[in-house]
């Protein structure tokens, strides 16, 4: 197989934006030369580069005047800073010859993409195997996978037996993260030699106790702890240090050479769940908003079908954990029985559970750019995977699957958005989830507490001066966002008594403001319409950590379910976004304005609703602009 034709068909499939690949070349381009010589060919990087690095022949040989002994010339020596994944592959012992090689193909990818990966193997902690089978099992796998590395050419990989070593301090540092436990990672050059010359180490999860000088298997997810805390820079020893500042320019000096950008669980189970009756993955998970609403979701599930199975009656396929948690393989969990699919075989939802706690804890040590990846074997190696319709005529296929790590590196986005409408969502069938440490949600009112409803006596609107809310900073967010300058005043004295609600992303990186307007033609009881009225986000974070997808999706599914509708200038960049999330739009005749709502059964010359569309485009015509200048680049809503 052609490595290199295989990821040129991956890269061009994952539809990458100018954005993305400034994003990303911005992230993996060399700054540094590699302490190579300057006539060293780069072969081993899979590419036949010709000449390409080697110096102009006619300035090369060209006679140079120099008094005094010759210099040698020398290439700078610093190591550039290593962008690693760490890749947890859960019973490779269960996965087929052709998958696992296809696996070992997008890693032997990644690594051409400027992405090293360290491979950590789960076999398992089957009860029936003792330490050291589980050992023999591990190293029979590691064997097996670097030998699927290894035929594709260049510098391949490496299996390592005793990366791992039991910690002399046992106790943790006072933290809500795993930051220190019995692992740590016994010579970290073990590691960094082989990643920087672009080799995969493969980590067989054993420690050597020191204290009975014995090697004992472990849980991988606990080697995967002690490798972030190694690459994050928090590694054990630190506690004895007295100097704050010292510590600090230790875990800096670390960062400085490694960047752990990617943790990657390849599981049979797939992505982690979604447990509100759509029976598929979680596309994007937003840690700091949704870690507890997911586990409690996953946990009552468990819990509806555990109490089924112990009054005597196994979960059937019409059982909610069994449409929710379904797979073809099967381990022994926590809640074994109560997770039941229709082939027979019982899975669990501990193992979701454990995928989800482990990446909360890893995330929490690495910077906020870095991210979680769960999808399965099968997904992951779809890079040499083309599927053909048999409906289509002979010799006629399908478009080519995208590879989620792939399409992640490249783009550090999940392979379809999380506010896409669920019949839109191009990966859908995709077992993937990305995750990421992501940022706090504030929704004022909260909806939970207080719906939001159209202003009464009983029920004031809100106001911007309320001290839960930074004003300065909204307003700079949306001056940021549009490239206009707001005209305060104005603005604050119109949707005075109107506001629905604000939805602040993070620390003001984005923002969405909702108001309660009255169609021109309102009289007496006419219902109040929800209009979206700004929805901004900061340059610097457009397009990158998902600010625009979180505040959306909190808006249509927490905020405003029964629709809402805005406008938008024609020549908006952002109208092919605000295209696919909408439910409906129209170009509204002799304006150059677009409109949009989320309104379920509401299209354009339908009988029956259309009085609330013309509700809408009253609205969306007869909303005044608050701008104080006469121009500006609209990157939002107004």
């Amino acid at each position: 197989m052609k490595v290199g034709s295989e990821l040129m068909l991956d890269v061009l499939g994952s539809t990458v934006t100018r954005r993305d690949a400034r994003s990303y070349l911005s992230r993996f381009r060399s700054e540094k030369p590699k302490g190579r010589s300057p006539n060293e060919r780069h072969d081993d990087v899979g590419v036949n580069l010709g000449n390409l690095y080697l110096p102009v022949r006619a300035v090369e040989q060209n006679p140079v005047f120099r008094q005094g002994p010759g210099e040698t010339q020398t290439v700078n020596e610093t190591p550039e800073q290593l962008h690693t994944a760490l890749v947890k592959i859960r019973r490779p012992q269960a996965i087929d010859n052709p998958t696992l090689q296809g696996v070992c193909l997008t890693l032997v990818q990644l690594v051409r993409l400027g992405m090293s990966s360290v491979v950590v193997l789960d076999c398992g902690n089957d009860e029936q195997r003792n330490s050291l089978n589980l050992r023999r099992l591990a190293m029979e796998q590691a064997d097996r996978i670097a030998a699927s590395i290894d035929q594709y050419g260049g510098p391949g990989a490496r299996c390592l037996y005793n990366a791992l070593a039991s910690s002399l301090e046992d106790e943790p540092f006072p933290s809500s993260v795993k930051v220190q436990s019995g692992t740590c990672i016994s010579n970290r050059n073990l590691l960094l030699n082989p990643l920087r010359r672009g080799i995969i180490p493969v980590v067989i999860p054993t420690t050597f106790v020191r204290n009975d000088q014995r090697l004992v298997h472990i849980p991988a997810d606990e080697a995967i702890l002690a490798l972030t805390r190694e690459f994050a820079g928090v590694r054990t020893g630190l506690a004895e240090e007295t100097d704050p500042q010292e510590i600090a320019g230790k875990i800096q000096q670390t960062q400085k050479e490694i960047s752990l950008d990617r943790i990657i669980l390849l599981d049979p189970l797939g992505g982690i769940p979604s447990t509100d009756g759509q029976c598929r993955p979680r596309v994007f998970i937003n840690l700091e908003q949704d870690y507890e609403s997911i586990r409690s979701g996953i946990l009552s599930v468990g819990r509806s079908d555990t109490q089924s199975v112990s009054s005597g009656n196994l979960p059937t396929s019409k059982g909610p954990a069994s449409k929710v948690f379904t797979s073809s393989f099967g381990e022994v969990g926590k809640y074994d029985r109560a997770f039941a699919p229709l082939t027979g075989v019982p899975t669990t939802g501990g193992h979701h559970l454990s995928n989800l706690a482990l990446l909360r804890d890893c995330l929490a040590m690495l910077p906020p750019s870095s991210s979680g990846l769960v999808t399965t074997p099968g997904n992951a190696a779809n890079a040499n995977r083309r599927p053909v319709d048999s409906g289509l005529a002979p010799g006629v296929g399908t478009r080519r699957q995208r590879n989620p790590l792939i399409h992640n590196l490249l783009t550090d986005k999940p392979v379809s958005s999380s506010s896409l409408p669920s019949d839109r969502a191009k990966g859908s069938t995709s077992p993937t989830t990305f995750i990421k440490r992501g940022m706090p949600v504030s929704i004022i009112p909260d909806p939970r507490v207080h719906p939001w409803t159209p202003p009464s006596k009983s029920n004031p609107s809100i106001s911007l001066s309320d001290p839960r809310i930074d004003l300065p900073r909204l307003i700079h967010l949306i001056e940021d966002s549009f490239s206009r300058r707001l005209d305060v005043q104005h603005y604050l004295s119109r949707i005075e008594g109107r506001i629905a609600g604000i939805i602040i992303a993070g620390e003001y990186e984005g923002g969405a403001l909702l108001t309660w307007e009255s169609p021109c033609h309102a009289t007496g009881q006419w219902p109040l319409v929800p209009y979206l009225d700004k929805f901004a986000v900061l340059k610097r974070s457009q397009g990158s950590g998902g600010v625009a997808d979180i505040l959306f999706k909190a808006m249509v599914k927490d905020c405003l379910p029964s629709g809402v509708c805005w406008r938008s200038r024609r020549d908006n960049p952002a109208n092919k976004w605000y295209f696919e999330r909408a439910r409906g739009t129209w170009k509204l005749p002799g304006s150059s304005w677009t409109m949009f709502w989320t309104t379920e059964a509401v299209q354009v010359g339908q009988k029956g609703r259309d009085w609330l569309l013309r509700d809408y485009e009253s609205v969306c015509r007869g909303v005044v602009p608050s701008w104080a200048d006469a121009g500006g680049k609209e990157r939002g809503v107004d």
